[in-house]
């Protein structure tokens, strides 16, 4: 067995002894060395300051740093809470459906007898709209005027809050006062209260309520900030455009665009015009002052300036534009009626109040209105106090027209006549009525027996009246016509007479005939009762003698036909007024008619004459011509006209037999266009009698103060038996020192 010798390394150990030693073979090659990387060269670090600077600048740089730590963590902070705050407000929003009506009361929409739209009251909404379905000038339009960035906005526009600071710190106020720079978001936020509804057990009216909701305070404007933005979360733009549209209020009693559509323009606000549109987007700034039935001409300017906004924007080519500036809106009739005027405030107060006044539902009121009769008798009115009354004249006039069932036809309750909630003197206020009173004295002596052809002896005549003494009424012209008849007696208004035959026939029957008759104020209980010493109201007076028309039933005047609410198709409730009970003979009430158409055609009240007619009426002039009357009627048509001052200032140079009479004369002649002539359901009187028991040939001398009038002969059937019983007959009782007033 041979050993062979193992091939190693070679012994390092002989280079340590000199020898040389056999250099081994690398196993492989070897690798290229890296080339040292080029160390960076850091820069000098800036020598620190000593001494005091060193100290403040180390300082600063603290401090810096400190706040740039503080402020972004605050504002993540703030970020995280507004987006917390934002996330809560999203959650509590309703449906968009569900704010798109937001009144807290609700709307009386008033018909004429042909079923036309006359009138508004209440807080007005046509119906809910969409942004979508409104016409595209109306979308264009406000988008113009309130926020043209409307649709590139979160909610909040920085550049308009800006210039709005800008504007109103340049104008002296403060940076919130005045111009707001609100987004249309920021303003439906508003105008949703920020969510918080009206809840009256908080002791906070309506009016507070939403004056809280304007409320332009830091703290107010952050959170309709906040508000806003969380309805740009919920809702698109088109759905914010659309609450805005539905609740923003538009002057005139109209909240949304359809309702201001319709009130001002007869219309959808599908179908509007770019001036009608330009008109209703300029009322969003100042509704009330810019109402086109305030002021139309303020309203049309106010348009012209969005029109202007519109073309500047690109919503309206030039020639678009100049054909809307030179054609701007008109108003509808209905509109130009300012909401009914009195007849519509009259309806109101008229009706169950819970349905009118306080309503907090959407009410549809058909009444007897017929505004061909209303213009009419407001033309008539002003026709002569333009052409027969002294410019500058602060005397009032009032007009009723009805039917002779009652409906109220036409009212002017004061020479304003487009008017709203003023005071209304045909039906508020109380005058004393002097002689367009009388027709019931001679109503209640016919209805006794009596004929028109009756004499009665007009010479002086005088009264002892308990605590009071002697009163003796005179006639107008101070003069004694001796016998005459009683058609004579009304016709020429001779007072002696009148006293007589109300003497005789007896006050409480003259009351008890004027009451039924509808004269609903107390009556003067001595003998001046005959002259008109009571006190009425013109639409109280003029039912009377409509009584009188219809022979002899009263009425109750009405201007109600029926209240329905919107939707329903059966009304909840009729009319409260229309003929009522009998209150004389047909005979009675016929030959009445015949003698007060005597005093149109013969007596004091021939100016009230026109277009050949037959009319019947009287006059009427209180004591110092404080108020002057005439009330008259065709075979159609019942009108009643007063004139004096509120004040109870004399009139000067005015009779009942004139202006007054004028003035029915010129509103029924308009009234009766048209209309086909008829007779009057008159009754010619029989042959003349004497009113007094005794010789048929004398009338019986006045009684003295301790001589009571004779008593009225026997009634000739059994109603008047009945009559008689009920109401007696005979004179009596207390008086009054007024003697009343005649007529010319």
């Amino acid at each position: 067995m041979t050993n062979k010798p193992t091939r190693g390394r070679p012994l390092v150990a002989e280079n340590r002894y000199g020898g040389k030693a056999k250099a081994a073979k690398p196993a492989t090659k070897p690798r290229a060395k890296p080339k040292p990387k080029a160390k960076r060269t850091r820069k000098p670090a800036r020598p620190r300051r000593g001494g005091v600077l060193g100290f403040f600048s180390a300082l600063a740089r603290w401090i810096l740093r400190l706040i740039w730590v503080i402020t972004s963590r605050s504002v993540l902070v703030g970020c995280v809470v507004l987006g917390l705050i934002v996330g809560y407000f999203y959650t509590t929003l309703p449906e968009v459906e569900d704010l798109l009506d937001g009144r807290a009361n609700g709307s009386v929409t008033m018909l004429d007898y042909t079923g036309d739209v006359f009138a508004w009251r209440g807080d007005q909404f046509g119906g809910a709209v969409r942004a979508s379905t409104v016409s595209p000038h109306l979308k264009n339009a406000v988008i113009a005027t309130e926020d043209k960035r409307f649709y590139k906005h979160f909610g909040l526009s920085p550049r308009g809050i800006a210039s709005a600071v800008r504007i109103n710190m340049s104008e002296g106020r403060g940076p919130l006062s005045g111009h707001g720079g609100s987004t249309i978001t920021q303003q439906t936020a508003k105008l949703l209260c920020l969510g918080e509804p009206f809840d009256p057990s908080k002791g906070q009216t309506e009016a507070q309520y939403e004056a809280e909701c304007r409320r332009g305070s830091i703290k107010r404007k952050a959170k309709e900030a906040v508000y806003a933005m969380a309805m740009e979360a919920k809702y698109s733009k088109n759905d914010i455009l659309s609450i805005y549209l539905n609740r923003a209020y538009m002057g005139g009693g109209a909240y949304g665009a359809e309702a201001a559509a319709q009130r001002f323009f007869a219309k959808s606000a599908a179908e509007l015009s770019a001036p009608e549109a330009a008109m209703i987007a300029g009322l969003l700034t100042a509704p009330s002052t810019l109402s086109p039935t305030s002021n139309l001409e303020r309203s049309q300017n106010r348009a012209a300036t969005v029109l202007r906004l519109m073309n500047e924007q690109g919503y309206l080519s030039n020639e678009e534009a100049a054909i809307a500036q030179a054609s701007p809106a008109e108003l509808s009739e209905a509109a130009e009626a300012r909401a009914g005027g009195y007849f519509a405030d009259w309806v109101m107060s008229t009706g169950p109040e819970f349905f009118t006044r306080k309503t907090t539902e959407d009410v549809i009121i058909r009444t007897t209105l017929d505004q061909r009769m209303q213009k009419a008798a407001e033309d008539g009115l002003n026709w002569v106090f333009d052409n027969k009354v002294r410019a500058g004249s602060k005397a009032q006039a009032a007009i009723v027209v009805m039917s002779a069932d009652g409906a109220v036809r036409a009212m002017v309750g004061g020479r304003k006549t487009k008017v709203s909630g003023a005071f209304n003197r045909a039906t508020q206020a109380l005058r004393q009525t002097g002689s367009a009173f009388k027709p019931f004295v001679y109503a209640a002596a016919l209805d006794l027996g009596y004929s028109p052809n009756d004499l009665v002896d007009d010479s002086p005549y005088c009264l002892n009246i308990p605590g009071s003494g002697e009163w003796c009424p005179k006639n107008y012209t101070n003069n004694f016509k001796g016998k005459v008849t009683m058609t004579t007696s009304l016709a020429q208004s001779l007072n002696i007479p009148a006293v007589k035959i109300s003497e005789q026939v007896g006050r409480e029957t003259v009351s008890a005939v004027a009451s039924q008759f509808g004269i609903k104020s107390d009556l003067a209980a001595g003998p001046a009762l005959a002259l008109g010493a009571s006190e009425s109201t013109l639409i109280e007076m003029t039912g009377a003698f409509a009584g009188i028309l219809n022979g002899g039933s009263s009425v109750t005047p009405y201007g109600l036909i029926d209240l329905r609410l919107r939707g329903d198709a059966e009304p909840l409730m009729g009319t409260g007024g229309g003929i009522g009970e009998r209150v004389i003979q047909d005979n009675a009430a016929g030959q009445l008619i015949y003698m007060m158409e005597k005093v149109v055609s013969e007596g004091t009240g021939q100016r009230a004459q026109f277009g050949g007619r037959q009319l019947a009426g009287k006059t009427g002039t209180t004591s110092a011509a404080k108020d002057a009357w005439f009330i008259g009627f065709s075979a159609d048509y019942v009108a009643g006209v007063w004139m004096g001052y509120d004040d109870n200032t004399p009139l000067k140079g005015v009779t009942g037999g004139g202006l007054p009479a004028e003035i029915f004369r010129e509103a029924m002649k308009r009234v009766h266009e048209g209309v086909p002539v008829k007779a009057l359901p008159m009754i010619l009187p029989q042959p003349a009698q004497v009113v007094f028991e005794g010789d048929v040939n004398e009338v019986a001398p006045a009684p003295t103060e301790t001589q009571q009038p004779s008593q009225p002969r026997k009634p000739t059937n059994i109603i008047d038996q009945v009559l008689q019983d009920i109401f007696g007959g005979g004179g009596g009782g207390s008086g009054t020192a007024n003697p009343g007033g005649g007529d010319r």
